[in-house]
């Protein structure tokens, strides 16, 4: 059984609530009513309305006013205003906070039914792309890392390997890859997880400091220590110390570090006693360690101590296929309640980019462009930098044509479904990215994979 379409009709005409509620209702949608928007607010806060056909001016809060409400917290829902007094500024600022259409009166009975199923529609594809989002992120996501590619699926079956270890891990990667995501992963999915995880930022710690930040001070060691301390190693026993940027620590340093390493034991400053820790220590470096060691900037002893379980992350540019994956993962992330989308020119761009700053600088143009544009994504909200870049686009190649001829049509037939496959593996088997691609309807692109029996491409 179908369920029925839900619209709320919000007049302070009578009149005209009771002629659309009559005629919608011939067309078999579920109805309701408000003589204003604070009891449409209140009516749609209990009860899930898919369209909502409001009045401009009205005692109160005005249409425009609602509609800012209503795309703020409930941005599934589509939104029709009707007004007799239209302007043109009006309806620019009405398209602008995201009204599907707007209305002016009088209007044609036929017109309007138009208006409302195609705006019903767009709420429908609406919802099956945020749903669809969802299941493709959520199968794809791991411990905060994302990802379907070679690389990082070999990344993650390295991860399921050393979980469990008690080895020493040494995370490598250039900075925005997402080192600490992977720290943090092998700790949430280790017999550990469920005590301290301890990050630290071995270059962002003054020199003179570092001995009673890693090991804990007692009471009057020195001038201001008016209390005992516990260093990174104690507030982490039991658990995992994640030491970023650790070829930032001087020699000095290292050669403490790499004791307690051997030893399991520290010492406070100030203290004669020794006290053992149990922590398993994740090291990180955006550097070349093995270089470093070659320049003497970092021990040999301390370097192959902690490189026992080596751990790479692809830079974003070696994965370029997982970025529209990303990208719907971050319009998620930062807009969660919302079906923002991004247009096919934007994200072919953003394919075309060879991220300097990895997935962080990824993130950091979505967040921008969403704060630009919040309901789609298009190239004039995208950075100068990746606009003005110049696409590299292959050679056009020499066709091959038989001296006996070619079934053309067959042909064709191939090459569009050689596309739908591609379109699909690069947007992460999202339909909605995949037809943007290919600059199709969603309903076409639905339509062509049903015609060659395509299923989603893994």
């Amino acid at each position: 059984m179908q369920i029925k379409k839900k619209i709320l009709v919000v007049d302070d005409e009578p009149s005209m609530r009771e002629f659309l509620l009559i005629l919608l209702e011939r067309e078999g949608y579920e109805l309701q009513s408000a003589a204003d928007a604070a009891s449409a607010l209140k009516l749609m806060a209990n009860k899930h309305v898919d369209l909502v056909i409001s009045d401009v001016q009205m005692p109160g809060l005005s249409g425009m006013e609602l509609l800012a409400l209503i795309k703020k917290d409930m941005p599934d829902t589509a939104v029709l205003l009707v007004t007799a007094f239209s302007t043109t500024e009006q309806a620019v600022e009405a398209m602008k906070l995201g009204a599907y259409d707007y209305l002016a009166k009088p209007f044609k009975v036929e017109e309007l039914k138009v208006l409302v199923r195609n705006a019903l529609e767009q709420c429908e594809l609406r919802r099956e792309n945020r749903i669809l989002r969802a299941k493709t992120i959520e199968s794809t996501v791991f411990a905060g890392l994302v990802g379907r590619s070679a690389k990082m699926r070999e990344l993650f079956d390295l991860l399921h390997k050393v979980m469990d270890t008690t080895s020493t891990v040494l995370v490598s990667g250039e900075s925005g890859t997402g080192k600490e995501l992977v720290a943090r992963a092998i700790h949430n999915g280790s017999n550990r997880r469920q005590k301290p995880f301890v990050a630290v930022n071995c270059g962002a710690i003054p020199e003179n400091l570092m001995e009673s930040e890693f090991f804990g001070h007692a009471r009057g060691a020195f001038t201001g220590a008016v209390g005992d301390h516990h260093g990174f190693f104690e507030q982490a026993n039991g658990g995992t110390l994640f030491l970023d940027e650790i070829g930032e620590l001087p020699l000095a340093m290292q050669t403490r570090l790499l004791r307690v390493l051997q030893e399991r034991e520290i010492r406070r400053v100030g203290d004669d006693c020794l006290k053992k820790v149990d922590v398993r220590v994740i090291a990180a470096s955006n550097r070349d360690l093995h270089e470093q060691v070659k320049t003497g900037g970092f021990r040999d002893d301390l370097y192959y101590r902690i490189n026992v379980f080596q751990v790479i992350v692809p830079p974003l540019r070696e994965r370029i296929e997982d970025v529209p994956l990303l990208t719907e993962y971050f319009l998620g992330k930062h807009l969660p309640a919302s079906s923002a989308t991004i247009s096919a020119d934007a994200l072919k761009l953003l394919m075309g980019y060879d991220y300097p700053g990895n997935v962080r600088e990824l993130e950091n143009i979505i967040e921008r462009a969403l704060v630009l544009n919040s309901e789609t994504i298009t190239v004039s909200s995208l950075p100068a930098s990746i606009v003005e870049k110049k696409q590299h686009y292959p050679e056009k190649q020499e066709l091959a044509f038989p001296k006996s001829g070619i079934d053309l049509e067959s042909a064709l037939e191939n090459m569009e479904k050689d596309y739908l496959c591609k379109a699909l593996e690069l947007s992460g088997g999202n339909k909605t990215a995949a037809a943007e691609l290919l600059r199709i309807s969603f309903r076409s692109f639905r339509y062509k994979l049903s015609k060659y029996g395509i299923e989603d491409v893994a």
